[in-house]
Formats: C-alpha cells, structure tokens, sequence
C-alpha cells in the first residue's frame, strides 16, 4: 500500500484535486482510499491562498523512482512548474510511503521525510489510515498529529464530489 499527499492553492482547487486523482488512474495507480478535502494555512508561503489538501491510498506495482516520475508528471499537466523555491501550486503530488519501503537518494526519500511533522498532511493521511505508523517512532499517524507541537490550522471542508462546507 502507498500513500500520495495532494495539495492546491491556486486556480479551481477542487478541480485541479480531482485531476489529479484522474490523473493516477489514467496512469495505472488505482486510488483505494481518498480523504475528505481539508483546508490549510499555507506553511512558508506568507499571504498565500489556503491550500486545499487531501490524502489517497493505492495499489501500484510501479517501481518507486519510476511512481515519483508518473506523480510529476500529472503535476506538469495540471500546469506545476518547480522552482526548487517554496511557491504556491496548483497541484503538489507528494509520494508519502510506499508499504515499509526506505529510499535516501538525491531524487526519492521514503517515508517522506518531513510528513511526520505536518498536520496538513496527517490530518488528511489520519482519515484513511489512522494505524499508519511512523517507522521511526512506532507511532500512529493519529499519535503523531497530536504530538505536533504548534500545527498549521486544519478544516475539513467536503467530500471531492460535494460543495465545500465546514465539517469541524
């Protein structure tokens, strides 16, 4: 099982979510789970827009180099330029984990290196796979969501396939 993080925070982001989950499945990576949409305080962006984000499980028997390189490829066609800058985006595919793979090269690090500190991320990542642990820590996403010391601000706002409305 894998774990991909998505985020917008420009253009239609809830358009620009689901192409991105078009977008895994024209390529091959079947969506098994996907989180509600949540929205977030952008984190080193300044005045940024919020950012939409979500979580989604799948199934793929990509090698992972070979996932990260289908995942910036579907950013590319939602329009994403990477600058090696922190810049807002209008869709950021994140490959969180992929089963209990360890990967530390110059392209791929797994698990993601900083998901273990973000609440954008984990709050989204704890609706689906609330018993994911951090390999490091033997604790669960859900454990560890509550132990980030100052989190950004999270909202769940909707399913993909309905109007926004605040949940929480």
């Amino acid at each position: 099982m894998g774990y991909v993080a998505m985020g917008s925070n420009l253009g239609d982001r809830g358009g620009l979510l689901a192409s991105g989950l078009r977008g895994l499945r024209d390529h091959g990576v079947e969506p098994t789970a996907v989180s509600s949409v949540w929205e977030t305080e952008p984190v080193g962006l300044g005045d940024a827009p919020r950012f939409w984000n979500m979580a989604v499980a799948f199934d793929s028997d990509e090698a992972p180099h070979r996932l990260l390189d289908t995942l910036l490829s579907i950013e590319r066609s939602a329009g994403r330029r990477r600058t090696g800058e922190p810049a807002s985006r209008t869709l950021d595919l994140d490959l969180l984990c992929l089963g209990d793979l360890s990967i530390a090269d110059d392209r791929l690090q797994l698990p993601h290196p900083r998901m273990w500190e973000r609440s954008f991320v984990l709050a989204p990542l704890a609706e689906i796979a609330p018993e994911l642990r951090n390999p490091a820590t033997g604790r669960t996403v859900e454990e560890e969501l509550r132990r980030i010391p100052r989190p950004t601000a999270v909202s769940r706002i909707c399913a993909l396939d309905r109007r926004p409305t605040v949940l929480l």
